[in-house]
This record gives C-alpha cells, structure tokens and sequence, in this order.
C-alpha cells in the first residue's frame, strides 16, 4: 500500500476529483472483495469505485449520526481516508459493507466525543410549520417504526428529534429503522450482542416516540 504523498495524491484523486478508470459496466459486475484485493495489489482505480459505490451511503450515515452540516463532510472523507489506509485489515469474515459502517460509526462517534469535550453543540432546528400538520403523518411512523418515514415535513420532524437522543440510541435507530439493516448486521457494526441490539433499540424506539408525543397536544 503506498503512503505518506503517494496516498494523499491518491485520496485527493479519488475523493475529489472522482477519479475512476473502470468502465461502469464492468465495475458494477465486481464483487466489494474483488476491488479490495485489487487495491492491495496496486490497482488504484479499484478504490475509485469503492468510493463511487458507497459514497452516498456513507455520508447519509454520517449526516444521520453527527447532524452537524459542517462536520459532515469532513467525517466522510475521514472514513474513507481511514478505509484505504486500513484495507489490508479486511479479513472477509463479514460483509466489506458492515465492515465500512463500522469504521462510519466509530468515525461519527468519535467525532461526537471530541465536539463535546469542546462543549460545542448546535441542535438543528425545525421549521414553524404548525404542529397538527404532522400529526396524521407521525401516528403512521410511530405505529409501525419499520416503515419508511414519509413526507419532507415528516422527515425534517423526525430527524430533529432523533438529533436529541442519546448517541447509542440514535446510531441504533438510524441502522434499523432509516438503513434498513439487518440485526445481525447492526451487531456486527456495533460490537453489541445480539439481544442487546434488539433490547437497545425497543428503548430507543421508546424514547423516539416519547418525544415526538408533543406533536400530539
């Protein structure tokens, strides 16, 4: 693996200039695994595509978690930076998409540490629409919270509430209910058994739901 100028030359290509030289259609049809090896056998371009295919997912993630517009950007780039620096670290034992939201997660809660240890901390705000307006749209979230959240206004309510919970509840939630992952997934990204990612995510789905009451009065 290159270091030092050679790997910011190649992050720098990558990342910003979306430096890709694998034709879509091949790239499409390679496996995750396959443009691992390929960048640890030299082959650059392989990361481009890597980047290309989870770009946005990633920074959805990190836009979820952090909910800093700010530090968004940065926290992304810093995951892949710390993933091209890491690959040789990939064993194959899970999939390389749990394996890149856990390094996501570790990044995001990271940051998270380091802006509270400076006592930064600046909530999104939420627009005057009134209240009632949600009301139809959250009872449809709040009774079945594996659905899809719906509704721009919806989302912007939902989004601001999870922004308040506790850290390790709203990771758990934004995995489950807006990835869509699976539990054991979640598990393998967070560390956390099992039992614990479904008891963890009942009591955040609690919390969710205790503050979002207030549109209800």
């Amino acid at each position: 693996m290159p270091s030092g100028r050679v790997l910011s030359c190649v992050v720098f290509c990558v990342l910003l200039l979306g430096y890709i030289e694998v034709r879509p259609v091949e790239a499409s049809s390679i496996s995750d695994e396959l443009l691992v090896q390929r960048v640890l056998d030299g082959q650059e371009e392989a990361f481009g595509v890597l980047v290309s295919r989870y770009q946005n997912r990633v920074f959805s993630l990190v836009h979820r978690i952090v909910n800093i517009p700010e530090e968004v950007e940065d926290v992304a780039q810093e995951v892949f930076v710390t993933l091209y620096r890491s690959l040789s670290g990939f064993r194959g034992d899970c999939a390389f998409s749990t394996w890149l939201y856990r390094v996501t997660v570790n990044h995001c809660k990271n940051r998270l540490k380091y802006l509270q240890r400076r006592n930064f901390h600046r909530a999104q705000e939420i627009d005057d629409t009134p209240e009632k307006d949600f009301q139809a749209r959250v009872s449809v979230a709040l009774a079945d919270p594996e659905q899809q959240f719906l509704g721009r206004e919806l989302e912007k309510c939902i989004h601001f509430e999870l922004s308040q919970l506790d850290e390790e509840y709203r990771i758990i939630l934004v995995l489950r209910d807006i990835e869509h992952l699976a539990y054991d997934e979640i598990s393998g990204i967070t560390g956390l058994p099992l039992g614990t990612v479904k008891s963890r995510l009942h009591r955040a789905r609690g919390a969710l739901k205790e503050r979002m009451e207030r549109y209800f009065q």
